[in-house]
């Protein structure tokens, strides 16, 4: 019997703006201090479960450069993404998972571990407990999920109700976020816990409850590879909990009480990051003068607070967030604001992963943009042109290969090795290409200009990512 485990990092979201955006949901960001991603910490925890190889993470096509760039540091490559064709929930994506498990010699006795990649866990020696209980529940042909001891009465997490069931607990019923009246009550009976979407199972046991409980989506089990994305796509949009969870009669609800976190608001950053001897949770360039209990997340930039009580202040190079602990979620409603009025600060990171490398936008006005990028080593951008504008590139570090095509012409290819300090001029509507040729990383300064200089004016010819 063998341990897989399987991460889930396709969500998306702005919870915790202006640090996550549209295109940086927070699995891929350094909260609570760490100074390791969501994503980065959760690779931790389960590469002390099983052999690296047997560990998988899913995510959709758009997050495989970021998840590549983030873990490549930890002797992983874009092999171990499953990659989703597009967003479907938890239930298609886990099927989705499995049977690329199989294809890879995983067998219906084998284990595996389905963990959300974007949650906090603190008590790592009960998270290795409980995981060692779920493993066991397993044996006996029960589902396993972890019920997370529940430390307030809150609203914004489903509940399971419990019964009693030997080493673990069986799983009553599921019930979805109550008000805040009835989760007290929940709490007060000592049989509810949270669903916190962590499972165990036999990959047996769970083909045979998606067979039974969710047939649209078991057909993903059951087709070659090559069909695989059609019955992918012609499944529900449906969460494993009502798809499959809830109908299931043996559930096994292993108790997790190991400090864990959905990070789903600035508050719960504040509550799960390491405090100072002024109750102050402080990250970056900042100098506070006075005040307790805040949480105050810089950059580069200098931030400096006077007699800051009970306060929020998250800092970024295009949007500044300042709210009182406590009424963060509020941020919603300034997020929904900001994304019906189309601004860019919702959607753009300020550092953006690509496959190439990554790139940050230093300034932009109505008719110019100006960008850091670095090219990993070996990798070169898209051959592309771009209708609207102009690039003028300067070498900071590294040296570039740029290949520039007369007006457009293939047949007419210039190219040229561009050192540091050196710098190249691309005409609009010239046919274009960037490389690094070298061991190093490049870095090079763009300066765009022209009527427009948005992201979507690229129009590429070629591309080793097959991008469209």
């Amino acid at each position: 019997m063998d341990m897989y485990v399987l991460i889930l990092a396709g969500g998306s979201g702005t919870r915790l703006w202006p640090l996550s955006r549209e295109e940086l949901p927070k699995q891929f960001l350094p909260v609570c201090g760490s100074g390791r991603t969501l994503l980065q910490q959760t690779m931790d925890r389960v590469m002390k479960l099983t052999d690296a190889g047997h560990i998988r993470v899913i995510a959709s096509g758009k997050w495989k450069p970021l998840v590549n760039h983030q873990l490549s540091g930890m002797g992983f490559d874009g092999s171990f993404v499953i990659e989703e064709p597009e967003a479907r929930n938890t239930a298609p994506a886990i099927a989705l998972g499995v049977a690329a498990l199989r294809d890879g010699g995983a067998n219906d006795d084998d284990i595996v571990l389905v963990f959300p990649s974007d949650h906090v866990i603190a008590n790592e020696g009960a998270f290795t407990e409980a995981v060692n209980l779920a493993v066991e529940a397993t044996s006996t042909g029960d589902i396993a999920t972890f019920g997370i001891k529940p430390t307030g009465p809150e609203t914004g997490f489903g509940y399971m109700k419990t019964k009693e069931g030997g080493k673990w607990l069986s799983v009553d019923s599921f019930v979805e976020k109550p008000d805040e009246a009835t989760a007290k009550v929940y709490i007060e009976s000592g049989k509810y816990f949270w669903n916190g979407g962590i499972f165990c199972f036999r990959i047996g046991d769970i083909v045979t409850a998606y067979r039974e409980y969710f047939p649209d989506g078991a057909h993903i089990f059951e087709v070659t590879p090559e069909d695989r994305e059609r019955y992918f796509l012609a499944s529900p949009k449906e969460s494993i909990d009502y798809a499959v969870m809830e109908k299931v009669r043996n559930i096994a609800c292993v108790p997790l009480d190991a400090g864990w976190s959905d990070v789903g608001s600035w508050d719960a950053v504040y509550e799960n990051s390491t405090l100072d001897s002024s109750r102050n949770a402080v990250t970056g360039n900042v100098f506070l003068d006075g005040g307790n209990d805040s949480l105050v997340i810089g950059g580069e930039r200098l931030i400096c607070g006077v007699d800051l009580d009970s306060m929020i202040v998250v800092d970024t190079p295009d949007a500044l967030f300042i709210s009182p602990r406590g009424v963060a979620q509020k941020l919603r409603g300034i997020v929904s604001h900001l994304s019906k009025t189309h601004r860019d600060e919702v959607a753009e990171a300020p550092v953006s992963a690509r496959p190439w490398g990554t790139y940050s936008i230093l300034s932009k006005g109505g008719r110019h943009k100006i960008k850091h990028i670095t090219v990993s080593p070996g990798s070169r951008l898209s051959l592309q042109y771009h209708l609207h504008r102009s690039e003028h590139w300067i070498v900071v570090q590294g040296t570039a290969r740029v290949v520039i095509y007369d007006q457009g012409n293939r047949d007419a290819a210039r190219e040229k090795l561009v050192h540091e300090g050196e710098s190249v001029f691309v005409p609009k509507g010239w046919l274009h290409q960037l490389e690094n040729p070298g061991r190093l990383p490049l870095e090079i300064i763009e300066v765009q200009i022209g009527e427009y200089v948005g992201e979507d004016d690229i129009s590429r010819v070629d591309d080793d990512y097959k991008r469209e």
